[in-house]
């Protein structure tokens, strides 16, 4: 599995944060960042939210990119500016279900979803009990936050 230095997490983080701030503002929706990294370290893949779509979210547009059962998923590291979601207001897979189903290890992120659209998001929680290794880099959550501040006051 992938192992990186801080120094890398945080420039991956920072790459994914960047990738938000693409997104095209939405009232009822966080601009999301998210990069693939396998494990020699390269970009497998990014995404950002409504990168593809109205509805997309930035792990599903990065996860879209690669076949499902594509080997090097099996020891990558996706990096998302936000929590990966544990539920979804329509019929779509919740993003943390992609990456359990992707096989992924290892997952970092920016910050922890707040209640503004779902009362208590447990994507970290999911993904955790499913042995999948998470960090999160509270460090970077300020940059992640300030891509959305269309969404008004975030806690």
């Amino acid at each position: 599995m992938y192992a990186p230095d801080r120094a890398q997490d945080l420039r991956w983080i920072q790459r994914a944060i960047d990738l938000a701030a693409l997104c095209p503002p939405a009232a009822g929706a966080y601009s999301v960042g998210a990069v693939i990294v396998g494990e020699d370290g390269t970009e497998l893949a990014s995404g950002y939210s409504r990168a593809t779509g109205p509805r997309e979210h930035a792990e599903e547009v990065a996860l879209a990119q690669l076949p499902q059962d594509d080997p090097r998923l099996a020891g990558a590291t996706i990096y998302s500016s936000l929590e990966p979601c544990s539920q979804r207001s329509a019929s779509r897979t919740p993003c943390a279900q992609r990456i359990l189903e992707a096989g992924i290890p290892r997952v970092v992120i920016a910050w922890r979803e707040p209640s503004l659209f779902v009362d208590n998001c447990v994507g970290y929680e999911q993904l955790v009990e499913a042995g999948v290794t998470v960090v999160e880099l509270s460090e970077l959550s300020a940059a992640a936050k300030s891509v959305n501040a269309h969404l008004g006051k975030l806690a």
